[in-house]
């Protein structure tokens, strides 16, 4: 790990494997069109609103804390998602999937339709990112798709040990499909993401075990 010096405004950017693939074509083919800011380094306990010199220096800790360097691992990195909303915003929308659990059974299946609080109209070009946290648990489709999801900034913040057994898809509404469990109950987590707006909710899922039924002579 290494630190930027945080004495001046730098930007610090490295490519990632499909970044250097497209640099190395040439022909204009690298052409950045979008980028996504976050503030996962940010600890915003640290704000000191009695700071003994005044509100110029209520975030002074923040502002220097160090500055680590750029990572391209996105399962890493740009956890926590800067958003651009309206001047007039007054609440931060918060993503809403109806239940928070649910329990299914082989072949099963229960619709996602995520929707955003407070900001109704958000989401409906870049759409939500669905992770489902086990694929042997359930398989996870899209219903509708969004507009551009092609073009979303999506996140995937897991462990390189998950990584494995994770599925991520983008879109405006899901389903999910149990699959079989011959063993015992599984339980997997489906968490939703606005690519938009930030925010995410997550719902548990649980799909029983396989009961086979026996006959006496």
């Amino acid at each position: 790990m290494g630190y930027l010096d945080n004495s001046s405004i730098t930007v610090d950017a490295i490519l990632t494997k499909k970044g250097r693939e497209l640099l190395a074509r040439g022909r204009n083919e690298f052409n950045i069109t979008q980028f996504a800011l976050s503030d996962d380094e940010v600890d915003y306990d640290l704000w000191n609103p009695d700071h003994p010199l005044g509100t110029a220096y209520y975030g002074t800790v923040i502002e220097n804390l160090p500055l680590t360097e750029a990572v391209p691992d996105d399962t890493q990195v740009m956890k926590y998602k800067l958003v651009t909303l309206p001047k007039s915003t007054v609440r931060i929308p918060v993503v809403n999937i109806g239940n928070t659990a649910v329990t299914l059974v082989q072949g099963q299946t229960y619709p996602i339709t995520p929707s955003t609080i407070n900001f109704p109209s958000s989401n409906q070009t870049f759409g939500y990112t669905a992770i489902l946290s086990d694929s042997d648990a359930a398989f996870l489709s899209v219903n509708q798709a969004a507009p551009q999801a092609a073009l979303a900034s999506i996140p995937a913040f897991i462990g390189d040990t998950e990584a494995a057994t994770t599925v991520s898809v983008v879109g405006l509404s899901f389903t999910l499909t149990a699959k079989p469990q011959p063993l015992a109950d599984r339980i997997a987590t489906i968490t939703v993401i606005g690519n938009e707006t930030g925010g995410r909710a997550t719902l548990t899922l649980t799909v029983k075990k396989q009961t086979t039924a026996t006959a006496t002579n």
